[in-house]
């Protein structure tokens, strides 16, 4: 299972790290991801996703998993996109 946020999309970033001494070096910088289980009141079943701590943020202030999945419908995965498609 890939590294990405369910909702957002957010994957590894790649950059370097610079010491003091200007030395280079590449390294990941990974989402900060929580699987996470949320309850869908629409479906009436709890649903299982990988979602970074910003996205869970955002469900809870939009007020539901259904309502951010709409504003960020470019952006979801497939399994989200199928859920939206069940509840309308």
């Amino acid at each position: 299972m890939a590294r990405e946020c369910e909702l957002t999309g957010k994957k590894v970033m790649f950059g370097n790290t610079v010491s003091n001494a200007n030395n280079r070096r590449r390294t990941k910088f990974h989402p900060n991801l929580i699987e996470k289980r949320l309850f869908v009141p629409e479906l009436k079943r709890f649903v299982r996703v990988k979602l970074s701590n910003r996205s869970i943020r955002t469900i809870d202030k939009l007020g539901g998993l259904l309502q951010a999945a709409r504003k960020y419908r470019k952006t979801i995965s497939p399994k989200l996109e199928k859920l939206l498609k069940a509840a309308s």
